[in-house]
Order: C-alpha cells, then sequence, then structure tokens
C-alpha cells in the first residue's frame, strides 16, 4: 500500500541507535529524505547516512540551545520538515526500588526521556508553526503503561510522554496546522542495544507470560508502526492514538514463580 511518504522530509532523533537505525531505513525505503540525529554514535551515524542517503546531525537532546540548532540544520540540510521521530532516550539498566533511588538517577532520566522529548517537540512545532504541516510520533514505552519495578524512574518519564504531553500536543498542533497529528508507539521489550545482555531465554519465558505472541519484537516492528503513524495515507484520521507494540501484552510478572 501506498504511503504518500516518498519525498517526505523525516527528522529521527535516537537514529543510530537499535529502534531509530530500524525507523531511519524505514522511512527511507519509503523515499523519505532522513536526517539522522545522534549524541555520541557519530559512526553509526554517519555509516547509516551513507546507506540511505541521509544526513547524520549531533545534538544532545537535554541542552536547550543543541536542540534548536538540531532543527535549524535538519531544515537547511532537508529544506524544511514534515515529520519528526521522536525515538531517542535511554534506560537505566540498574534495579533500583524507589526507597533506593537517588534522585540524582531520577533527574538524569527524566530528563534524558521527557525532557529530550518535550524540547523535541517543540523544536519540531516551532517548525509546524512555519510550514502549516507536519506529524509527529513519540515513542514511549509499555513501562510507561503498566509500570517497571526498579525502573520507576523510566516509568514515569514515558507515561508522561505517552499521556500527558501525547494528549496536549495533539490538540496544540491544529492550531498552527489543521491537518497535523501527534501520535505515540510504546515498544515493549525489543532486541536492541539498549536491552542486550538483558533478554536471555530465561528472562524471555518470565517477561512473556502475560503476552498472547511469546516473544520479543525487533526493531523492525517498532519502526514500521512509526512509518504508519507518520503516514497520512494510512493513518491520516489517526490523532493521539498510543499504538502498544509488545505482542499483546496485558501487563507484568510481579513474582518469578508466577
Amino acid at each position: 500500500m501506498e504511503t504518500g511518504l516518498a519525498g517526505k522530509r523525516v527528522l529521527v532523533t535516537g537514529g543510530a541507535g537499535g529502534i531509530g537505525s530500524a525507523c531511519v531505513r524505514a522511512f527511507a525505503a519509503e523515499g523519505s529524505r532522513v536526517a539522522i540525529h545522534y549524541r555520541t554514535s557519530r559512526d553509526g551515524a554517519e555509516e547509516l547516512a551513507r546507506e540511505t542517503g541521509g544526513v547524520a546531525l549531533q545534538a544532545d537532546l537535554t541542552v536547550e540551545e543543541e536542540v534548536d540548532a538540531l532543527f535549524e540544520a535538519a531544515e537547511r540540510e532537508l529544506g524544511g520538515l514534515d515529520v519528526c521521530a521522536a525515538v531517542a532516550g535511554f534506560w537505566p539498566r540498574a534495579d533500583e526500588p524507589a526507597w533506593q533511588l537517588p534522585l540524582e538517577r531520577w533527574e538524569a532520566t527524566l530528563r534524558a526521556n521527557l525532557t529530550a522529548t518535550f524540547l523535541t517537540a517543540r523544536g519540531f512545532l516551532r517548525v509546524v508553526e512555519r510550514s502549516g504541516h507536519g506529524n509527529l510520533v513519540l515513542v514511549g514505552s509499555t513501562a510507561g503503561r503498566f509500570g517497571e519495578a526498579g525502573h520507576a524512574d523510566y516509568a514515569a518519564a514515558k507515561a508522561a510522554i505517552q499521556s500527558g504531553l501525547l494528549l496536549s500536543l495533539k490538540n496544540e498542533i491544529v492550531r498552527i496546522a489543521p491537518h497535523g497529528r501527534v501520535n505515540a508507539v510504546a515498544p515493549g521489550w525489543t532486541y536492541s542495544p539498549m536491552t542486550r545482555g538483558e533478554l536471555d531465554p530465561e528472562f524471555v519465558a518470565r517477561l512473556s507470560r502475560t503476552m498472547a505472541l511469546r516473544k520479543v519484537a525487533d526493531a523492525d516492528d517498532i519502526a514500521r508502526a512509526v512509518v504508519v503513524l507518520a503516514s497520512d495515507e494510512l493513518s491520516g484520521h489517526v490523532t493521539g492514538e498510543l499504538v502498544t507494540v509488545a505482542g499483546g501484552m496485558e501487563g507484568r510478572t510481579v513474582h518469578p514463580d508466577a
């Protein structure tokens, strides 16, 4: 089915990561011109840019001035922006229950996820204000739907993204773009560099107990959902929606022997 994304100008944040790079390739396969944001993975981003005909752009998304500069560079390099996929995020590996969670980590996790996503959304909406059109896709997590023991900071950040931020922005974007849309994707456990070393067979067997499809997603599974939500042809009357890509997950197991 035609997506209508050929020739569209797309920015993917976290574009050198596992889900991000899958999104870059998926948009490029549809004929889009893609700006690939990275923070530290310069080699990976530049290699992906050569592969897809895109452009690699560096920024720390927690720094306001760098986010502003990122959008200026993306507009300059692509001649404008039509779509932004806010994929970048950070999951702290250490299991820290709330009574042991340092304030420093709490604030750093919220900044790397919620604040970075807000600054990304704001930067894109400023472009939309000038152009009068555009679609934004946010990336949350099943942690934001079901919580995640040992990672309350991450779960809180993702819940804010895919609830309060999403539902506010879908009502705000139409003030500046009558057909502009904002949606979100909530991945479950996904094979990516962020989860490398975490997904051993015993752990997968436990986490999949509440899933209809007892398997871990590939990054391409998430990327396809992002592309659908970005496409006016495939989802032109869909806005403010959260699409969960998690094999039919209904919750999380709490006890190892449950």
